[in-house]
Parts: structure tokens; C-alpha cells; sequence
């Protein structure tokens, strides 16, 4: 199983307060991160222990931050979740409704699964809101 799909939504919304609230990367403070998730500090650290161990974030006196791996995990979220939402704008839900549908599978698909649905979609190169989609890996004439 891919790391991608080893996460839980919770998890991953964790993931990304900590990538984006990290400014140079001294570290987001728990108090903060629990804030952002609207929780206690207590439920953050549960979040927050999982990812520690898969090696997305690092923490250091009392701060977290994304590595590297984090930090690509979270990018390859973005392009499974916007592949995911492509496939449904074409099955012909509005724009507003692919979000929803996406959200449904996005963590569940193995990256060459993406790849597979990406190719078989021609490489889109932008979601149904406009955002653009990361090459896959046959579009880049490379392997995962």
C-alpha cells in the first residue's frame, strides 16, 4: 500500500496545516495546528504521530514541519485528487459536484492507477475549476 493511501483525510488535513503554515521552516507549534484543525492538542498529536512515523513530518522541541516527502506526498494528493475530478466532470457532474465525487476516492487510488486514468483522459492539463494537474509519470516518459 502507497503512503498516499495509508492516510486518513484527518491525517491528511494535518499534513497540509503543517506544510502551509511552516513559514522557513522553523516549525509549526502544536498549539497552532490543533487550532487550525479545531481541536485539542491532544487529538492534533494523534494526527500528527502517524505522519512523524511515515516520515511526512518531522518534529523537533515542540514544532513540526513537512519534509521532503511530506511535502511531495501532499503534491501527489493534489494530482490524484484533481485526476479524480476530472474523470467526473467528464461523466458529466457540474463543476461544483466533481469536488464532492473526488473526495469520495481520491486517497484510495494507487498512483499507477492515476497514471492509467490520466493516460486514458489524454494528460489533462488543468482540473474542472482551472487548476493545473501535474504530468503523470508516462506523460514525463518515466516510471513511479
Amino acid at each position: 500500500m502507497e503512503t498516499l493511501q495509508r492516510l486518513t483525510r484527518r491525517q491528511l488535513e494535518a499534513l497540509r496545516i503543517v506544510a502551509a503554515k511552516d513559514v522557513g521552516g522553523r516549525g509549526v507549534a502544536l498549539k497552532a495546528i490543533a487550532a487550525s484543525l479545531r481541536v485539542r492538542p491532544p487529538s492534533a498529536l494523534a494526527r500528527l504521530g502517524p505522519l512523524e512515523e511515515l516520515g511526512l513530518i518531522a518534529r523537533h522541541r515542540g514544532k513540526s514541519r513537512a519534509t521532503p516527502r511530506g511535502l511531495a506526498c501532499l503534491a501527489e494528493y493534489v494530482r490524484h485528487h484533481r485526476v479524480a475530478e476530472s474523470i467526473f466532470a467528464r461523466a458529466g457532474l457540474s463543476v461544483e459536484a466533481t469536488h464532492e465525487a473526488a473526495l469520495e476516492v481520491d486517497l484510495a487510488l494507487s498512483h499507477r492507477t492515476v497514471d492509467e486514468i490520466c493516460e486514458a483522459e489524454g494528460h489533462p492539463t488543468v482540473c474542472p475549476h482551472g487548476d493545473p494537474i501535474a504530468p503523470c509519470s508516462t506523460a514525463r516518459g518515466g516510471a513511479r
